[in-house]
């Protein structure tokens, strides 16, 4: 995990953290034991993988997206890849390859493939621009279906940083990459066409960034507490009463996440369902991140937002990282769902052994 320095840096790639992910074999330990993982995308280590993603929220909101990211790409391969794909690709990983999911394209330059296997755009917001090396992106097809590859790039080429003007999460290297020229042969097809969106694995699986969200509420709690005992205030009734609703916010979104995370791993559900349960996640998540801020905000003050008070960074990266797409799409189609579903509220979320 980085040490509150690096997690405090603002603008700089988070090389130290990432090569001790590298060297504690956790760029690996998503993979099955079979091929020299944990086997942490295993439905049975749903648990550890959420927690996992939650430290590293705690400790790094920026490390902890970039961690997501791996993970995503590696579940995908593992999900879809044939056996031999899978084999190099988790060679790649076990080398130390850092690993991303880039879907998101530039308007009018989306990325495409021709009839003979040439690549041809780009793709915007791609985290981790010029760092990851084993990139997972969707390509259009002639036909207009999408496929799925895996990109082999160098550190470095490639990446156009220069738009990344952003409040916070400024050390992820978010920016654009093209890949124009390269061929099929500098990459791996995974599964077939459309794969990516087969549900419910391509909604459900939000709930890996919801579980590093929750760590980045956690610091930002965690040093409101801090603050509130170093200063001397926390015996006053009005910041006792802030600091127990974000308590409050935090800990339903724990037990929410947790919810979503088995209830996606488990898959026993309708995929609509599935869907819906992850979404009411993400929309608490969404919501409670927010109160949690301005919570913060105003018990710590100005003091919070001085560029040494380790509340300033926190509060720039949760903010940034909350506004995921679709926000209101989330939330109207899980209360649609539940509006129209005959099942009895206790028992919506219910997966029977």
């Amino acid at each position: 995990m980085p040490s509150p320095s690096e997690a405090a840096s603002d603008d700089a790639f988070p090389l130290v953290a990432i090569e001790r992910l590298r060297r504690t074999g956790r760029l690996s330990a998503p993979l099955p034991m079979a091929l020299g993982g944990e086997g942490l995308c295993e439905p049975e280590q749903i648990g550890a993988l959420r927690r996992l993603l939650t430290d590293m929220g705690r400790d790094s909101l920026p490390v902890g997206r970039l961690y997501e990211g791996h993970v995503n790409a590696l579940a995908l391969v593992l999900r879809y890849a044939d056996a031999e794909t899978r084999a190099v690709l988790a060679r790649d990983a076990l080398d130390g390859h850092l690993f991303s999911v880039w879907n998101t394209e530039p308007k009018g330059n989306g990325l495409a493939l021709d009839a003979v296997g040439r690549l041809f755009g780009a793709k915007s917001f791609a985290s981790g621009a010029g760092f990851v090396t084993r990139p997972l992106v969707t390509a259009r097809m002639p036909d207009g279906r999408s496929r799925m590859l895996v990109m082999r790039l160098k550190a470095g080429e490639r990446a156009d940083l220069s738009e990344w003007r952003v409040h916070g999460m400024r050390s992820t290297a978010t920016g654009t990459v093209d890949f124009s020229g390269l061929t099929l042969n500098d990459g791996a097809v995974i599964g077939a066409p459309d794969d990516y969106f087969r549900q419910p694995f391509f909604f459900a699986g939000a709930w890996r960034f919801l579980a590093v969200q929750l760590g980045g509420m956690e610091a930002v709690v965690e040093t409101f507490r801090t603050h509130m005992r170093t200063t001397g205030r926390g015996g006053d009734p009005h910041q006792q009463a802030r600091f127990g609703r974000s308590l409050i916010a935090l800990e339903s979104c724990r037990l929410l996440v947790a919810q979503a995370a088995e209830i996606a791993a488990a898959e026993a559900l309708a995929p609509e369902r599935v869907i819906a349960c992850v979404n009411l996640a993400r929309a608490a998540v969404d919501q409670a991140g927010l109160d949690v801020l301005t919570l913060a905000q105003r018990s710590v003050g100005l003091a919070g937002f001085l560029d040494d008070h380790p509340l300033e960074a926190q509060m720039r990266d949760l903010a940034t990282y909350l506004r995921q797409p679709a926000p209101d799409f989330a939330l109207t189609g899980m209360a649609a769902h539940v509006l129209e579903a005959e099942t009895p509220l206790h028992e919506l979320w219910e997966v029977q052994s």
